[in-house]
């Protein structure tokens, strides 16, 4: 018996969000770079956060399920791009997942 975990498998595939129109590629990441297909920022790029706010909006608990999964995409990614000097884990959390329906303080909770 191994005493070493299995590596997880796929993450979510990050089609979202499903918002398109005909004359701009949508606001959906790059991969491996993690970038907006659309504008070139950072994903979620500001248009992807509000457009996957709106999508989800009826269901906002799988929306951090979806943005968690993808951060950890994005971090295997990024990590196998840049090993030495990518982003943090806290960097990553702020970008993918603290922006998102759940996200009240810790310290405001008492």
């Amino acid at each position: 018996m191994s005493s070493q975990l299995q590596t997880p498998g796929a993450g979510p595939t990050p089609d979202r969000p499903r918002y398109r129109t005909q004359t701009t590629p949508p606001h959906t990441p790059l991969r491996p770079t993690w970038a907006c297909r659309a504008c070139g920022q950072a994903w979620p790029c500001p248009q992807a956060r509000l457009l996957l706010k709106v999508e989800y909006e009826s269901a906002l608990p799988a929306l951090s399920i979806y943005l968690s999964g993808l951060m950890f995409e994005a971090m295997r990614d990024l990590f196998h791009l840049n090993p030495h000097d990518g982003p943090s884990p806290q960097e990553m959390f702020d970008r993918f997942v603290a922006w998102g329906p759940f996200r009240r303080s810790i310290l405001k909770q008492r």
